[in-house]
C-alpha cells in the first residue's frame, strides 16, 4: 500500500510530465506559426484543447514566458510574444558569442562519431526541407547544430546556448523553407560541419557568423537594410 508521501511524489511526477508535454505542444505551435504573435494564451481554452487540467497548462505558460516565447500582461494574462527587431538583434549577438565559442571548441575536439551524428541530422534536415516538411526540418536542423555544440564537451555552454536558441525558434521556419537564401543557409551548415571535421576553428567561426548573418536577408524589411548584428 502506498504511503501518503509516495502518492504525493507520484502526483508531482505526473504533474511535471503533463506540464512538460503541454510546454512541448505549445512551444511547437508557436514556432510553426499555429499560435501567431499576439495570440492570447487563455488557460481554460488551452486546457480544453489539450485535454488537460489548468494546473499543468499554467506551468507550461510560465515556461513559455521564461523562454521568451510568451509575455504576461497584467490583468490580461499571457499572450504569444510579437516580433521585436531589437530583441532579435540582441538574441543573435548573444548566439554569435556563445555558439562561436562552442563551434571553435568543437573543431578542436571533433571526433569521427561527432561527424557521423551531425551528418545524419544534416541529411534528415535536407530531406525534410525538400519534401516540404518544415516541422521535421526544424527538428532536424536543431539536432544538427546541437550535435556540433555537444562536441565542445561543455555542459555549461549547452545550458547557456539553449535559452537563446529556443527564443529564436519562432523565427526559424522561414529560414528552412524552399528558396535561394534557404539553399545558402544549408550550404553554410555543410561548411560548418566540414570546418569542424577538419579541426579548423577559425573556419568554423566564420561559417557560423555567415550562417547567422544570413538572417539579414530574411528580415530585410524589418532590419531596414542593416546587418542583423548592427546596433
Amino acid at each position: 500500500m502506498e504511503t501518503s508521501l509516495e502518492v504525493a511524489a507520484g502526483a508531482a511526477v505526473r504533474h511535471r510530465t503533463m506540464a512538460e508535454a503541454a510546454l512541448e505542444r505549445l512551444r511547437e505551435a508557436i514556432i510553426m506559426g499555429e499560435l501567431t504573435p499576439g495570440t492570447p494564451l487563455r488557460l481554460e481554452d488551452l486546457a480544453r484543447q489539450l485535454g488537460m487540467s489548468i494546473s499543468p497548462i499554467r506551468e507550461a505558460v510560465r515556461q513559455l514566458e521564461a523562454l521568451g516565447l510568451a509575455e504576461h500582461i497584467p490583468h490580461h494574462g499571457a499572450k504569444v510574444m510579437r516580433l521585436d527587431v531589437e530583441e532579435l538583434r540582441e538574441l543573435f549577438a548573444i548566439r554569435l558569442a556563445l555558439e562561436s565559442m562552442a563551434v571553435r571548441r568543437a573543431a578542436e575536439l571533433f571526433e569521427p562519431g561527432d561527424a557521423a551524428a551531425a551528418r545524419a541530422h544534416l541529411t534528415a534536415y535536407d530531406e525534410a526541407r525538400h519534401r516540404g516538411d518544415i516541422r521535421a526540418a526544424v527538428h532536424a536542423h536543431g539536432s544538427f547544430h546541437f550535435a556540433l555544440y555537444e562536441a565542445a564537451r561543455s555542459s555549461w555552454l549547452l545550458r547557456l546556448i539553449r535559452p537563446a536558441w529556443d527564443s529564436c525558434e519562432r523565427y526559424r521556419p522561414v529560414l528552412l523553407a524552399e528558396g535561394t537564401v534557404q539553399d545558402r543557409h544549408e550550404e553554410l551548415d555543410v561548411e560548418l560541419l566540414e570546418a569542424c571535421a577538419a579541426h579548423d576553428a577559425d573556419r568554423a567561426g566564420r561559417a557560423l557568423h555567415d550562417h547567422l548573418e544570413l538572417a539579414t536577408d530574411i528580415y530585410t524589411v524589418e532590419l531596414k537594410g542593416r546587418s542583423i548584428f548592427a546596433f
